[in-house]
């Protein structure tokens, strides 16, 4: 089993790492822009310490918000590929006849996405750190941020095997992750929400990476709860994109 993991993400890793240069840029626009806009630009206007509860900067405040959009939007993006694989370029027929356990198969594309998160997310911690930001990062810091990776590639492989053109993918990011990535407590705390709002927000694993990141980075009380909430979604997106992609072989 591990050695088919290994297998399927070392071909996206090889593609990857022909490619990390330009990736490694493409990542910096979108942080740029977010800390620009938001941080130094909007940021002077904003009380911070009533979003937050502590004595810090809004920039410190948001740099959390940042690291768990981007982690969402980078991971369901990183597996969408396989979409056009199934669908266009049929090559994914090549997986489904060889000798590898679905199971391996789902890993190690998700392994593969989460591997572009992570680099993506140590982008913006750099620039975050060049704009004077101070944080407290910890393996539980690392932790959460990886759950949410996961999460969201398998979202994105779950997507890629149901749906039948890139049109219906769009509509994923328009109902599904535009809405997160703006109400999730990315930019501001759920607690300025009307409380029904509020509620179903927490619903969301968006929500609990957002306040676990945000509570662990400026060295707050965490909830436990958020983080059986993600494993909750970790379980429930893996079986969901392992059926999926079984469904393709039977």
């Amino acid at each position: 089993m591990l050695a088919d993991i290994w297998t399927v993400f070392w071909r996206d890793w090889l593609v990857l790492r022909r490619r990390l240069v330009k990736f490694i840029l493409s990542r910096l626009v979108a942080p740029l822009l977010y800390l620009f806009a938001f941080g130094w630009g909007l940021g002077r206007s904003v009380d911070s310490q009533a979003l937050s509860g502590a004595a810090v900067s809004y920039l410190e405040f948001l740099v959390p918000g940042i690291l768990a959009l981007n982690s969402m939007n980078l991971s369901f993006a990183s597996v969408i590929p396989v979409h056009a694989e199934r669908v266009y370029h049929k090559s994914l027929e090549e997986y489904l006849t060889a000798p590898i356990h679905p199971a391996a198969f789902v890993s190690g594309k998700v392994l593969a996405a989460v591997v572009r998160s992570m680099i993506s997310s140590c982008v913006i911690l750099f620039l975050a750190y060049l704009g004077g930001v101070s944080l407290s990062l910890g393996w539980l810091f690392a932790v959460a941020l990886l759950i949410n990776s996961v999460i969201f590639a398998e979202l994105g492989f779950w997507a890629a095997m149901l749906l039948d053109t890139y049109e219906e993918v769009g509509q994923v990011n328009t109902y599904i992750l535009l809405p997160m990535s703006f109400l999730c407590g990315t930019f501001f705390s759920l607690q300025t929400m009307p409380d029904w709002l509020a509620a179903l927000l927490e619903l969301l694993p968006l929500s609990h990476t957002s306040a676990l990141l945000r509570s662990l980075a400026l060295e707050q009380t965490c909830e436990p709860l958020s983080f059986l909430v993600l494993f909750i979604y970790v379980l429930l997106g893996f079986v969901l994109a392992l059926r999926a992609y079984k469904h393709l072989a039977d």
